[in-house]
């Protein structure tokens, strides 16, 4: 019953071993990073990164890492997952407008991101080239399983229920909503300006992380389109580990400025 309920929605799972395991430690790893933000373990780039904890933690290391810039990082974290994206029409010809559609989403996902790096957000320190690397092959990985998954479903049956128009409009509204509100934060400093100020304007003044809200529809929109059981897992892997960093940002500004509005949600406007 509940399978032949899912099949409506999704393609069966392609015989492929390796699309099988990535996809249980998709939701499995994001979901448990997720979790680490909420306990105050954060990921190397983050403006969290720096609390008394983390700082103590490196101090027993006493050993230097070698670091980048972390304009030169991010654009290493999200150039090779758009090389990989575009690459795919040249890889597979052949493919259906379902394919089409999904590595198209996928390109202008991190295109957008490769621009933001370049154009619109305003960088300051540097990155460790270890997380560097980590970071950018697995997203590199989570883009090739994605679009290798889209391939490999081709040849089973469809769906009885296509959500790909439908999920290809969600991920637009994601991307538009994403891109507005990075804007919004990139204009709270101005050149030379390191403080970090409360974010305001569109859904800032309802919920502090709304650019996460929209990149989780951006995710629900891939998913919505590509109808494949990796895609929904990866998507809520990263549902999960956004609710991770949503409430850990709140956390941060509530300890930072006193002021901060209590009112004002970690994620979605009025609810959480």
């Amino acid at each position: 019953m509940v399978m032949s309920t899912l099949l409506k929605f999704l393609y069966p799972p392609p015989p492929s071993f390796f699309i099988t395991t990535m996809s249980i430690i998709s939701v499995a790893s994001l979901a448990n990073a997720g979790f680490s933000e909420i306990k105050g373990k954060h990921m190397q780039y983050s403006k969290f990164f720096g609390t008394i904890k983390n700082k103590n933690d490196e101090d027993k290391k006493k050993k230097k890492k070698a670091k980048i810039e972390s304009k030169i990082g991010m654009l290493l974290l999200y150039g090779p997952s758009f090389l990989g994206g575009i690459s795919s029409f040249a890889i597979f010809p052949s493919g259906d407008l379902r394919f089409v559609l999904v590595c198209s989403a996928l390109s202008i996902h991190f295109f957008k991101r490769v621009l933001e790096v370049l154009f619109v957000h305003k960088y300051s320190g540097s990155m460790g080239v270890e997380d560097v690397i980590a970071i950018s092959l697995s997203y590199l990985l989570s883009t090739i399983t994605m679009i290798y998954c889209q391939h490999l479903s081709q040849d089973l049956p469809e769906p009885s229920i296509d959500l790909k128009y439908s999920g290809y409009i969600i991920f637009l509204v994601g991307i538009i909503g994403n891109f507005y509100h990075h804007i919004l934060l990139s204009k709270l400093r101005t050149k030379g300006e390191k403080e970090y100020k409360i974010p305001q304007g569109g859904l800032f003044n309802f919920a502090i992380c709304p650019h996460y809200l929209f990149e989780i529809l951006i995710f629900v929109g891939v998913s919505c389109t590509s109808q494949t059981l990796y895609a929904i897992s990866f998507t809520l892997g990263t549902i999960f580990y956004l609710m991770g960093r949503s409430i850990a940002t709140r956390r941060w500004y509530k300890s930072k400025f006193d002021d901060f509005p209590k009112d004002i949600k970690a994620l979605i406007p009025y609810i959480f």
